[in-house]
């Protein structure tokens, strides 16, 4: 196997048990993020343009921005302003 395939293989686990023990939602998200992205490279060095393109945009763009919006919604992530009126 070609050293970047491996590279690639091990981001994703990682990723993957990173995901899954990180007690931050927003942490958990970006690396969620950066796991599509690392999936969809895999499918662009396999051949297999159309399901990357497809996971960029679905796996780390749409559900991305979804899964934010809902954590934005249910107060799970403050913005910038309410963190500076919480600490005084």
């Amino acid at each position: 196997m070609d050293i970047l395939n491996i590279l690639l293989l091990a981001f994703i686990l990682i990723c993957a048990v990173a995901v899954s023990l990180t007690k931050d939602l927003l942490t958990s998200l970006i690396i969620f993020m950066g796991q599509s992205l690392a999936m969809a490279v895999i499918w662009i060095l396999l051949e297999s343009p159309d399901l990357a393109v497809t996971e960029a945009a679905v796996g780390a763009g749409v559900t991305s921005l979804m899964l934010f919006v809902t954590l934005k919604k249910i107060h799970a992530i403050r913005g910038e302003a309410e963190h500076g009126r919480e600490g005084k």
